[in-house]
Order: structure tokens, then C-alpha cells, then sequence
């Protein structure tokens, strides 16, 4: 076994979910996806294709269909990108390990902006990379207190031209923290001069609440050339409620797609086409779906954000992006045991904040996609009675 494997942490957040699988009494929050199903014309395309027996393999790269559709869905959003700068994955997890298969090599070092899905530190470790963290920075006081910010001449700084690769999630899990155009101008013409080649997972991208043009989140994309050294990973699962179909797309310089799919046959050949059908049909209903998400989603996080801010000793911000509340309760500074007593003890499920980084320690991940903001009130109501009754430890 390799040691970089046996180095690995197990997920935390899985530790304390295991801790309360098969209780009813549960109100679960802790992953990060919606509990409402696929919309029923999604499900159907899948369906149909099936019933029409396209069970057989398709492109390493995904069916021109589905790559033509997102090619057009993202050209909307960002300008135009064609066809040849894309790739089609079997999710968003896959996504993120081929661009990084394609751009590392072992002892590269890697810059991750945390905290971050474990994911995004794991990967690069997997591959014998070296991963150095560059971590937000939480406000304790003022009107921000709550919100995580980027300490940009920090992240300037670690990345030189020894930098290979630099990691960036924004909108941000678990945090909400999202890039802001002037930041995302000033880091890709740093890495121009660097050398450093960029992956910008923006899987949440649509899920943002503050006003835009293009009611996304600002996206390297917007400011990029052809030839920049940026692979941008997305996902159906977010924007679009599908996160067990396991589909997902990277966006890149059009000479790299011919290395992508080369390395997609080598890990699982490509995705299923009923998989890629529903796809279609939901990227072709785009705007009846993800505007509804979106503003229920902004629905439940004006529900249990201002909840969670009457608590004495939680500090919170109303995240930007996302669909997680990220808040510290003050005295509970191991967060691993905390969630697991609020489990056991009160009934709730929720995300240890050192799942993502160690600076996370004492925090927790509320996960706020419901399709019922009234779970949300009755878990903020567990909450404040276990506080009322819990001592810190």
C-alpha cells in the first residue's frame, strides 16, 4: 500500500454521519445536496433512453449532443466557449482528479485556498503532489463577523514559480466565500507570470445571491483567454438536483481536451449515455429549473442564517454563494465531537468544521437545501435546546 493512501484521512463528515444512519429521529444536514429529487422530466430523459436500449459505451469525451449543449449553455453565461474546450466526467469528483492527473506530476507543489472540501487536498495528495494550504481568514468582530475573507498579498506570496498548480473553490464549501472580480483579475495575471496553471472548481457558480448580469457568481472564465493556463471543473449536481448521476464537465485550453479524454478511457472509459441524455434535457430546461433553485435555496438561508444569529455565543455570516451556513459556537472548540454529541444527544446532523481545514476547528457546516425551510426551524429549535442544556466540551 502506498503510504500517501494510508496517509489519508478517512471523511469526517462520513464519521459522523455513520453515527447517526438508520435514526429516524434525525434531522440530517450534513452532506452537501439538496433532499429534493430530480426534477421528473430529467428523470424521464434518462428513462426513455434507456427503454431505447442505449446501455453501450459512448466518447471518452461525451456525446456531441451533451458537449454542444453545454458549449451553448456556458457561452450564455461567460461568452463563447466551443465544443473542443470540453470535456464530459462522471461528476464533479472525477472532474477535479482528471484535470489534475493531466497537470501534476509527483512532488509537484500545489496551492489550496482552505478551508475546502477535503477533496481538493486529498486529490493532489493521492498523486504524490505536495499540498501547501493558504487559509481564509475568519472575521471575529463587525459587521462581517462570521464570514471567512482572502488574505490576497498571503496567497500572492506562496505562489511562485515553483507553483504548479493552484486549487480554488468559490463559491466556497463550506465557507460561502467567493472570489470578487478585481481578486480573480489579480490572481490569473500573477500565475500568468508564474507560470502556474489554474483549477477553478465552480461547481456552485449559479448558486449565488447577490446581484450579477449573469446571475453567476464571477467566473475566471469571464476574464480568461483561450490560451490560459485554466481548467474551470463543473457539475450537474448543484444547479440542477442531480447530484447521485454522477455527471459533470471541465472546461480547458482546447489542446488539453485531447489529453483529458485520453485519461478519461483510463479511468472509467466515459459516462453512462442515460446519464448524458438526462443532461441534455436538463441544460435545455435550464432556466425553469436553476432560477427556482436558486431562489428557494436563498429562501432557506434567510430562514436559518438570522435563527442561528439569535443564539448566544454563534457567530455566522449570510454566505454569498453556496448552500451552507458555516457558523462557530463559542466554548465547543472540537468540532468533531460536538457534531457527534448533536447526533446523539439532540437529533442533528451536521458537518464538523476541521473536515475542512484545522483553522476550522469549532466550526460547523449546515447544509440549508431543504426542500422544507420548517426542517430548518425545528433544527435550529434542537439546537438551541441542546445548548440550553449541554455544557461545552
Amino acid at each position: 500500500m502506498r503510504q500517501a493512501i494510508q496517509q489519508l484521512e478517512e471523511s469526517k463528515i462520513r464519521e459522523v454521519a455513520n453515527a447517526g444512519m438508520g435514526r429516524a429521529d434525525v434531522l440530517a444536514f450534513w452532506f452537501g445536496e439538496s433532499d429534493e429529487v430530480t426534477p421528473d422530466f430529467i428523470r424521464q430523459a434518462a428513462i426513455e433512453s434507456l427503454q431505447r436500449g442505449e446501455t453501450f459505451y459512448s466518447h471518452n469525451l461525451g456525446l456531441p449532443e451533451l458537449r454542444e449543449a453545454i458549449a451553448s449553455y456556458m457561452s450564455a453565461l461567460h461568452g463563447p466557449i466551443a465544443s473542443d474546450r470540453l470535456a464530459v466526467t462522471s461528476g464533479g469528483v472525477n472532474a477535479l482528479m482528471v484535470a489534475m492527473q493531466a497537470l501534476l506530476d509527483a512532488g509537484d507543489e500545489v496551492v489550496v485556498v482552505t478551508p475546502v472540501w477535503p477533496n481538493l487536498t486529498a486529490q493532489p495528495a493521492i498523486l504524490g503532489a505536495r499540498v501547501v494550504c493558504v487559509p481564509l481568514q475568519p472575521q471575529t468582530s463587525g459587521p462581517d463577523q462570521g464570514a471567512w475573507r482572502l488574505n490576497l498579498a498571503a496567497l500572492l506570496a506562496r505562489v511562485t514559480r515553483a507553483t504548479r498548480l493552484l486549487v480554488l473553490n468559490a463559491p466556497n464549501n463550506p465557507t460561502g466565500w467567493t472570489l470578487t472580480r478585481a481578486e480573480q483579475q489579480t490572481i490569473l495575471q500573477h500565475c500568468r507570470v508564474t507560470g502556474t496553471w489554474i483549477l477553478a472548481d465552480e461547481v456552485y457558480e449559479r448558486l449565488y445571491y447577490e446581484p450579477s448580469a449573469n446571475s453567476c457568481a464571477p467566473s475566471f472564465l469571464d476574464i480568461a483567454d483561450t490560451s490560459d493556463r485554466l481548467v474551470v471543473a463543473h457539475s450537474f449536481s448543484k444547479s440542477f438536483l442531480m447530484t447521485g448521476w454522477r455527471l459533470g464537465w471541465l472546461v480547458m485550453p482546447p489542446d488539453l481536451t485531447p489529453q483529458v479524454g485520453k485519461l478519461i478511457e483510463f479511468n472509467t472509459s466515459c459516462a453512462s449515455v442515460f446519464t448524458q441524455r438526462a443532461g441534455i434535457a436538463a441544460l435545455a430546461r435550464s432556466a425553469e429549473v436553476t432560477p427556482r433553485v436558486v431562489a428557494h435555496l436563498k429562501l432557506c438561508r434567510d430562514t436559518l442564517v438570522p435563527l442561528l444569529r439569535a443564539l448566544p455565543g454563534v457567530q455566522v455570516a449570510s454566505p454569498a454563494g453556496g448552500m451552507y451556513a458555516f457558523f462557530k459556537l463559542d466554548g465547543f472548540d472540537d468540532s468533531l465531537t460536538t457534531a457527534k454529541r448533536l447526533v446523539l444527544e439532540a437529533g442533528l446532523g451536521l458537518a464538523p468544521g476541521n473536515a475542512f481545514a484545522p483553522q476550522a476547528q469549532g466550526w460547523l457546516r449546515w447544509c440549508f437545501a431543504s426542500h422544507d425551510p420548517q426542517r430548518l426551524v425545528q433544527g435550529v429549535a434542537r439546537l438551541q435546546g441542546w445548548l440550553e442544556q449541554r455544557a461545552p466540551g
